[in-house]
């Protein structure tokens, strides 16, 4: 019984010295996060031999697209000859990042500094620029006080310690020949050393690790070593599961991640390294809105550029830069040392909160009169918009916890508008909570027509049958609403034009795939968006796995084009739809597009992490 006592006791001072250490290491990792958590921006920089001929970075060889002496023949044509890298820091800088990433070997085995490991092919040695390239650009960053963030491939598909070469080539097991993946993992871990100890870097970025289990690459034993030089290191998910944060990769999540820290790697065409004619940019419209939706689900963006073998950069590039840079300026406040904003069912947009969470940003991505945020226990103290200081904001708050806000005097900007909601102590958002369901009878007899629209597209989003047997017809034809002397005709007219997407309709889409109010047929085969005022670039849509037969504008029939970004055809991760709405064809209280589909709607809510190949 006493040893019993003895064992229980020790027991309990273990659980309690692992509970305190946890939480030691809880607030130790938070402290070091911090910096990472706040950026919000960070710049991706895939350089190296692949942008002498504008293919891709070492999958090219690996699929061979190119065989590999013809893909290494590119070290000829690596001039640098007109690199600056003050004037790459300079442009990060612009842009609003915080931080930078950059390819200090890709999977190719091709390193950009001087590297003195065992076997290693290098830009200095190797290629035609002879010269280290990494060293003064590492040493821009950290005059312009920028993060430095290095990328690091953990396989090496050149080195002839590496046990794969392409994907149909191996150069042995490794069961077979343990000592010569010994020589790799001492081979890699080596050039590791190198940079942690000449560029001292804030961030590693890891890439590849699926190659291998985290015992084979002795993944325990590098970040000890990394450590050694920076016991703040940050780690991405990368070096298999021993990393601080997830790297969503392309697409754009549809749910926010759970781990509090994240970051999404994202190209501004469809190529990582300098492709000469992928011009499938998106607009600098399209960047913007990505930064506010990531923003928005707490996250960060790390957008990637690929800069030419000499070591300029394409002015596309530079023109999506200096436009994030135009508008992060403008609305610091709500980019930086930002987390995740409040839930759809309290605003059907995207928003953010301070880390106070003293304020509240609402990131409007169209030009219009009004909003509302539903379930909001806490009247705000004031409310503005973020560098327009002449824009009037009118705000109402109910008994029903709903804020209603009306906008005047704008100059809306060409990408996002932010409304900032301040309060005195950080305000209560209700769960769960329930609208009060207003009658149709009520709601076509309100006088401003907007605010009445916004009402029925709200409900039917939420799945209130507003209109069943109402005198609603499916064509707005022959109505019977119960119309009296108060009727709004107005509201009429735009009930019987859209009466399709409003007459026996379903619940509209989840959090995350559109950010505004939506409706679904009965057969959930049409997907209805409501479109409010006029936005500022084409609408967008995540997480759609099927095919799009249509898209119209409901009430008068134009039909519309659409596009796909970051759909890789190798995965079943969605693309990014995009729906340009011609601005005279918009509908000026509120616009309904329909969407057909080819069967009934599926969505894709999966976690979203590394692409492991490259077909």
């Amino acid at each position: 019984m006493r040893n019993t006592l003895i064992k229980a006791v020790f027991l309990g001072l273990a659980v309690s010295a692992h509970s305190i250490n946890a939480q030691v290491q809880s607030v130790d990792n938070n402290k070091k996060m911090e910096w990472f958590k706040n950026a919000k921006l960070g710049v991706f920089i895939h350089w190296g031999v692949y942008s002498v001929n504008g293919i891709s970075e070492s999958w090219s060889f690996f699929n061979n697209y190119i065989n590999y002496e013809n893909y290494m023949k590119q070290l000829d044509g690596f001039s640098a000859s007109k690199y600056q890298p003050e004037q790459w820091a300079e442009l990060i800088k612009e842009s609003g990042a915080k931080y930078a990433v950059i390819t200090t070997k890709h999977h190719d085995g091709i390193a950009l500094w001087n590297s003195k490991a065992e076997k290693a092919i290098t830009i200095p040695g190797n290629s035609s620029a002879q010269k280290d390239v990494l060293s003064p650009f590492v040493a821009s960053l950290k005059n312009s006080g920028l993060k430095t963030g290095l990328y690091f491939s953990l396989p090496d598909w050149s080195h002839p310690y590496y046990d794969i070469n392409t994907r149909i080539k191996k150069r042995y097991d490794i069961k077979n020949d343990p000592k010569r993946w010994q020589n790799f993992t001492k081979y890699y871990q080596t050039q590791l050393t190198e940079l942690s100890s000449q560029y001292k870097p804030d961030l590693l970025w890891f890439d590849g690790d699926w190659e291998h289990t985290s015992e084979e690459w002795k993944a325990p034993q590098t970040l000890g070593i990394l450590k050694q030089y920076n016991p703040d290191i940050i780690i991405n998910s990368r070096l298999n599961n021993h990393g601080d944060y997830d790297t969503p990769e392309q697409g754009i999540p549809v749910i926010a991640p759970q781990n509090p820290y994240w970051e999404l790697c994202y190209t501004m065409n469809d190529s990582w390294g300098y492709q000469p004619y992928d011009n499938n940019y998106k607009t600098p419209n399209m960047i913007v809105r990505t930064l506010a939706d990531v923003i928005s689900m707490g996250g960060n963006l790390l957008l990637d550029m690929g800069p030419k073998a000499d070591g300029t950069i394409p002015e596309k590039q530079v023109e999506i830069l200096k436009n994030l840079g135009r508008w992060v300026s403008k609305n610091k406040k709500a980019v930086y040392e930002t987390q995740r904003g409040i839930p759809f069912e309290n605003y059907k947009g995207k928003s953010s909160l301070s880390t106070s969470k003293k304020s509240l940003f609402l990131y409007l991505e169209e030009d219009k009169n009004m909003t509302k945020i539903y379930g909001l226990a806490t009247k705000p103290a004031s409310a503005k918009i973020i560098g327009d200081s002449k824009a009037v904001v009118e705000m109402s708050y109910d008994d029903k916890n709903t804020v209603s806000l009306h906008f005047s005097n704008m100059k809306f900007d060409k990408d996002i508008s932010v409304v900032e909601l301040a309060f005195d102590n950080p305000p209560v958002f209700l769960k769960d909570f329930k609208k009060e369901k207003q009658p149709l009878s009520q709601l076509i007899d309100q006088k401003d027509t907007q605010s009445a629209i916004y009402d029925i597209a709200d409900a039917l989003h939420d799945g209130d049958h507003l209109f069943t047997n109402s005198g609603l017809t499916n064509d707005g034809l022959d109505m019977q609403l119960g119309q009296n002397t108060h009727t709004n005709p107005e509201t009429l007219q735009w009930i019987s034009k859209h009466a399709e997407a409003l007459f026996d309709t379903e619940k509209g889409l989840p959090e995350g795939h559109y950010p505004g109010m939506s409706s679904l047929s009965k057969d959930k085969q049409t997907l209805y968006l409501f479109v409010e005022d006029k936005p500022t670039g084409p609408i967008a849509l995540k997480g759609i796995k099927n095919n799009i037969a249509r898209i119209r504008i409901v009430g008068e029939g134009t039909l519309l084009d659409h596009s796909i970004y970051n759909k890789l055809y190798w995965s079943d991760r969605p693309g990014i739809v995009y729906i340009d709405i011609p601005k005279e064809r918009l509908d000026k209280n509120m616009t309904v597009i329909a969407v057909l589909l080819d069967k009934p709607i599926e969505l894709y809510r999966e976690k979203i992490g590394a692409i492991e190949n490259n077909l």
